[in-house]
């Protein structure tokens, strides 16, 4: 079975399988101890289960039963108690709630239509034409479900134009960094922060 650091976690069917860009956000998390926090777009759960180590509370969420189902089980894999997984699209699943810290690997891929597989897959990679699809709605809402100091970091490649992700935030009145980075072939992965203070 797979682990990454301590944590044990296993891959499910018509699951996003943890990669570079997983790890990446796992290794750069900004969680203090006794945060809420919030991780949309879970998959396996790893990144939440990194989360919850430090975090008083964590709601995972997914739109893909299958991920709701596999990071179940590795929260169970790992005993922890300290979170919690909701189905749901975006902040659906969490209307009125404030968080501390909010976590999402993007689907930041730009997608034709024609390399859409229509399966429960492409929520986690599909980001529309531009990729920006999924990446903006949530841009739209996160100030909204954040406490007063609060965190944003999210996960987005070059490919989908990391300075508009930045500027938007800016607008919003978050100070910007870009607190993780990894180059690859044809794109760079980064993990961009935004921080209420």
């Amino acid at each position: 079975m797979p682990y990454y650091e301590d944590i044990i976690f296993e891959t499910c069917q018509q699951v996003y399988a943890p990669a570079e860009d997983t790890f990446l956000l796992a290794d750069s998390l900004l969680v203090k101890e006794g945060d809420d926090v919030l991780e949309i777009g879970t998959g396996t759960g790893l990144v939440a289960l990194f989360a919850s180590k430090k975090a008083s509370k964590v709601v995972a969420t997914d739109i893909n039963p299958y991920a709701l189902e596999c990071a179940r089980a590795n929260t169970l894999l790992n005993g922890v108690k300290n979170m919690e997984i909701r189905k749901g699209d975006l902040f659906q699943p969490v209307l009125g709630e404030k968080f501390d810290l909010i976590l999402f690997n993007t689907p930041y891929l730009p997608t034709a239509e024609d390399e859409i597989i229509g399966d429960e897959l492409d929520a986690a990679w599909d980001g529309g034409e531009d990729g920006r699809q999924v990446i903006d709605l949530f841009l739209n809402e996160v100030k909204n479900h954040l406490k007063d100091t609060g965190i944003v970091q999210l996960v987005q490649s070059s490919l989908s134009d990391n300075k508009k992700t930045c500027q938007k935030l800016e607008n919003q009145g978050f100070r910007v960094e870009i607190t993780a980075r990894e180059k690859f072939f044809f794109e760079e992965i980064v993990v961009i922060s935004g921080f209420l203070d």
